[in-house]
This record gives structure tokens, C-alpha cells and sequence, in this order.
């Protein structure tokens, strides 16, 4: 039998934090007129000068609230369960998470798509660099630890799939014609946002103690 701490559960955060992110593009869209997800990112929402800017930074905000503090508390479920490996991929993702939240709402987009300024830069450049190693190294690291453990081979399993769809956005962005660049992208932002609910499953459940 499993016991469930405080921690576990306030690692059901995790499955919140999706809702908002999904609300944070269909409202956020809404609230931008001719916005067009097949073609536009996921970050022109939040851009400075997006008519969507408040409602969609709010909700996305309120997204990383709730994606740091799931990942944060799954850090603390997860110690001296499984092996170093898997810990250390769930410590990176967590570290992601709180680069990606605290690094795009100090440095939204100046302008829809990329305008070279500073704020730019920086958020091409620094935060969504360090947002992308970070995720593929914490990734990678979640599958090796998982297969080296039978108890956790299906996160394993997950996080093959949140890189999957990763390497996929990542690549199809750089293929498909422009008209489809926000479809692609979107496969590697919500593959991420996913593995976050999946995380809270696992902190919830799996990483309770067992009696």
C-alpha cells in the first residue's frame, strides 16, 4: 500500500497546469484578432505588443505557477526512490521549468515573430537555448534511469514520447512551409506541458511511500 504525503498530493498541481496553458492559447487567440495557430507560435500570444498580452500572459503565468511547483515538489517525492539517473533527469526538468517560467515572463517577445531587440535576444537566444538542452538532457536522462528500474519503465516510455514529439516540432518547423510553422511548433511546446501532468501522476502515485 502506498501512503500519500502532502507532497503527493499537491503534485496533482502538475495536472492542473496544462488547463491553463491550453487556455492561455484558445483564449489568448481570442483575444487577438487574426491570429492564425497554424502559421503563428505559441509565444506571439505573450509578445509585448500582442492585443492578447494580459489575458494570455496571465494564464500562461498562472500555467507556470503550477508547473514549477508540481515539478518542485515531484523533486522532493522522488529522493531516495529509483536511481541517480532518473533523479537527475526529474531535478533538470524541474530546473527547465523554472528557467522557461521565470525567463519568458522577465523577457516576452518585443514584437509577434522576432524584432532583434535586447528582450529578443534574450529570449531566443538564452532562455529558450537553455529551455531546450535542459529538456532534452532531462528527458534523456528520465528514459535511461527508468529503463534501469522496472517500477518506472512506463515514464520511461512517456518521456520518449515528450522527446518524440520535441524532435518533431523542432524539425517540422524547420521543413514545412511557413503557412504551418505554429502547428509543428506546437508539438514541441505541448509535448513538454504533457510530461508536466505526467510528472504529478508519477509524484502523486508512484513516488508515494509504500507501507
Amino acid at each position: 500500500m502506498r501512503k500519500k504525503r502532502l507532497e503527493n498530493w499537491l503534485c496533482l498541481s502538475g495536472i492542473t497546469s496544462p488547463i491553463f496553458y491550453v487556455l492561455h492559447d484558445i483564449i489568448g487567440g481570442m483575444y487577438y484578432p487574426g491570429y492564425d495557430r497554424l502559421s503563428q507560435a505559441v509565444s506571439d500570444l505573450t509578445a509585448a505588443d500582442a492585443p492578447s498580452f494580459v489575458i494570455a500572459t496571465g494564464l500562461s503565468t498562472v500555467y507556470a505557477l503550477f508547473a514549477c511547483m508540481c515539478c518542485t515538489l515531484v523533486c522532493i517525492t522522488v529522493q531516495d526512490i529509483g536511481n541517480k539517473t532518473l533523479r537527475l533527469g526529474i531535478y533538470l526538468f524541474a530546473l527547465m521549468n523554472w528557467i522557461s517560467g521565470i525567463g519568458y515572463s522577465l523577457f516576452p517577445l518585443s514584437s509577434s515573430g522576432y524584432a532583434g531587440s535586447f528582450q529578443d535576444i534574450v529570449h531566443v537566444y538564452i532562455v529558450t537555448v537553455l529551455v531546450v538542452v535542459l529538456s532534452i538532457v532531462s528527458l534523456i536522462s528520465i528514459m535511461i534511469g527508468g529503463f534501469k528500474d522496472n517500477r518506472y519503465r512506463s515514464l520511461s516510455v512517456w518521456a520518449m514520447f515528450a522527446l518524440l514529439f520535441m524532435f518533431t516540432g523542432a524539425v517540422g518547423a524547420s521543413i514545412v512551409p511557413s503557412r504551418y510553422f505554429g502547428l509543428v511548433e506546437r508539438f514541441s511546446t505541448y509535448s513538454a506541458v504533457t510530461f508536466v501532468a505526467v510528472l504529478g501522476l508519477y509524484g502523486f502515485h508512484y513516488f508515494a511511500i509504500i507501507e
